[in-house]
């Protein structure tokens, strides 16, 4: 008796292991495939002239459609598909990240000079040190919603919190706040600055030179996409000159999440009492810096690189997807006003700290 119960053990223990594994697969296949669906019809509606002129992308586009479906349909299959949405979170866009180096090339450096640099540099840290400062300080935020809003703010919008994610471990409800922040005063920025470049011609409060406003933009603006929507009533001198400024501050991506890992460690230590934690390089962060630097010997044909920016989109805004897919209304709405509060704090510091940091650089390089 013993030796037939231990034959149907291991004639049994297969199928159940065979079984789990397709289960698993229908899991990842199903999320994954959810994802690039609700990615595919934002790209598609991005092509939309009316979304194209008022500057809502396909991240934002995908963000929105998955907190909506996330909201209602997903959670009648949440069971039957987390797994593969959690990847899209996560995996598609670390790899996301890396192809976005193939939109940048070290000699876009040289077109905003050494001043241009300092001034993304001064902005950057400004903003992401206020960002610490109001949000724990003064606002008692948790700290990875701190984080996160400010690498929103003083980078690159939503791209630079999903990349600030995996570092801090944020929850889905810190990353949701953070890209809702980036929207709704990215939205804002597209509207000023048209009206603060016609006031500057009165006021000269800044080199009144379209590459003077151009750097300005491009160093105190979120989003790229907003940025172009700022620069465009001013000419393409401005609006050239500030998406290659707003590159730039892209590229402070990689060694911000390095240094941020270091900071990440050492204080989560401190606050357990504990022996160092172990520093979490973002791998992924150095790869962009790699396959930037492949981009700049300019030694793939343009096909290839076209190729690469156009799956770089289609990972981003499936990653983005799966993000509003993670998002529920309840958490949000349990992060209160704070959140917002802290975003237009930082609004107001790109705007004024960041105008009083370009006067200073270069008001005698663009008169």
């Amino acid at each position: 008796m013993p030796d037939v119960c231990k034959v149907e053990v291991i004639t049994i223990a297969p199928y159940k292991r065979l079984a789990h594994m397709q289960t698993h697969t229908k899991n990842y296949l199903s999320g994954i495939l959810l994802s690039l669906a609700i990615a595919t019809i934002a790209l598609l509606l991005a092509q939309n002239q009316w979304f194209q002129k008022h500057a809502i992308g396909a991240l934002t586009l995908s963000i929105l459609f998955g907190i909506l479906i996330g909201n209602t349909v997903f959670p009648r299959i949440e069971d039957r598909s987390m797994s593969g949405v959690l990847f899209s979170k996560q995996r598609l866009l670390q790899l996301g990240v890396i192809l976005y180096g193939f939109r940048l090339t070290f000699a876009d450096i040289a077109h905003v000079g050494l001043g241009g640099v300092m001034i993304d540099v001064m902005v950057l840290t400004s903003t992401f040190a206020l960002a610490l400062f109001a949000g724990c300080r003064l606002l008692k935020l948790d700290i990875n919603t701190v984080i996160l809003i400010g690498a929103g703010s003083s980078i690159c919008g939503a791209a630079a919190v999903m990349a600030t994610e995996p570092v801090v471990r944020g929850r889905a409800e810190h990353v949701s706040v953070a890209v809702s922040t980036v929207i709704v005063f990215g939205t804002l920025s597209m509207l000023l600055y048209p009206a603060l470049s016609q006031w500057n011609q009165v006021w000269h409060l800044l080199p009144v030179s379209p590459e003077a406003f151009g750097i300005f933009t491009g160093s105190t603006v979120h989003e790229v996409a907003q940025v172009v929507a700022a620069a465009k009533p001013l000419g393409d001198a401005a609006t050239d000159t500030a998406v290659i400024t707003k590159m730039v501050r892209v590229m402070m991506l990689a060694p911000f999440l390095v240094l941020l890992s270091v900071y990440v460690a050492r204080t989560r230590s401190a606050i357990a009492a504990e022996p160092t934690m172990a520093i979490n390089i973002p791998w992924f962060a150095l790869m962009f810096v790699a396959v930037t630097g492949i981009n700049s010997l300019a030694i793939l044909p343009q096909p290839v690189v076209s190729g690469a920016i156009n799956l770089d989109t289609l990972f981003l805004a499936t990653a983005m997807a799966a993000l509003g897919l993670c998002t529920h209304f309840t958490a949000i709405r349990k992060a209160g006003y704070k959140p917002l509060l802290l975003g237009g704090i930082l609004f107001v510091w790109l705007v004024l700290g960041g105008g009083l940091i370009n006067w200073s650089m270069m008001a005698d390089n663009y008169q």
